[in-house]
């Protein structure tokens, strides 16, 4: 497995409460990948920590081989771009000029915006379709529309590899699959690699080419989704029991959780599918 991403002896902590624990992991490179679990299990902090947002209580965090501790904050914002929880961008702040916030890390005092700059925030509103909302505010926007101007952003940083912490988080039905589809087409067409964090189960199967499931601040399982995850893995990981399925469209695993709801019946009395 070629890695762009590897985490050794990594531990993680906020005071005295550990979260992650002495956790090795390797992500593939070019791939998706998409971290799940338990609410509280580590998912968003070890993706803050591969960011250098969060500095390790112990361990390291290796891009390409070399520990991000030691490299500079401009170099690895060229290598990598991240998209945390839920951002907020000033008032009165048009789509464009967050876009090129995502150029920051290649100004200097000598070498002010380019056309490679240029370039670069053009293509990134391209990819993401929102030419034509560019000259809006960004609080004027919808959910899907603002989420799709943060990508933009990130887009516009040109790095191989773009971290994205629940990008789905609030947005209905329609705008989740319309953000999940754009990054997994921006995977397909150019090969970058991506690391999620997602809540939904069946949406991280779907665009995922890589799970990895984290339950007591440890891997407790890493591979592809058809592979991976099974009943076991959802009561263990998640405290639930269920049915896996193959989904229909894509033939990815399909979690069919147990619960209470409506049984709807055929006109002879039986539970329709049993």
């Amino acid at each position: 497995m070629v890695q762009t991403i590897e985490t050794q002896n990594l531990t993680l902590s906020y005071g005295d409460s550990i979260i992650i624990d002495e956790l090795d992991l390797e992500i593939p490179k070019g791939e998706i990948t998409v971290f799940i679990g338990g609410n509280g299990c580590g998912k968003s902090t070890l993706l803050r920590s591969i960011a250098r947002l969060l500095k390790p209580k112990s361990g390291a965090v290796l891009l390409e081989g070399k520990a991000i501790s030691k490299m500079s904050t401009k170099d690895v914002a060229k290598q990598m771009a991240i998209l945390p929880q839920t951002p907020i961008a000033p008032e009165g702040l048009t789509v464009l000029q967050l876009v090129k916030q995502g150029r920051y890390p290649y100004q200097t005092w000598l070498k002010q915006w380019t056309d490679e700059d240029e370039k670069q925030v053009t293509n990134a509103l391209k990819a993401t379709g929102i030419e034509e909302l560019k000259d809006r505010p960004v609080d004027s926007l919808s959910g899907g529309q603002r989420q799709r101007a943060w990508i933009a952003m990130t887009l516009a940083q040109d790095t191989d590899i773009v971290l994205l912490d629940e990008p789905t988080t609030y947005l209905d039905m329609t705008h989740q699959i319309e953000i999940l589809d754009l990054l997994f087409e921006l995977n397909e067409k150019e090969q970058r690699t991506i690391v999620m964090v997602l809540h939904d189960l069946n949406l991280a199967c779907r665009y995922a080419d890589n799970i990895v499931a984290i339950k007591d601040q440890k891997i407790y399982a890493q591979g592809k989704p058809e592979i991976v995850i099974n009943c076991s893995l959802v009561r263990n990981v998640f405290g639930m029991e269920c049915e896996i399925i193959m989904d229909p469209l894509l033939g990815t695993p399909l979690c069919i959780p147990y619960g209470k709801g409506r049984c709807i019946l055929n006109k002879a009395g039986t539970m329709i599918g049993s």
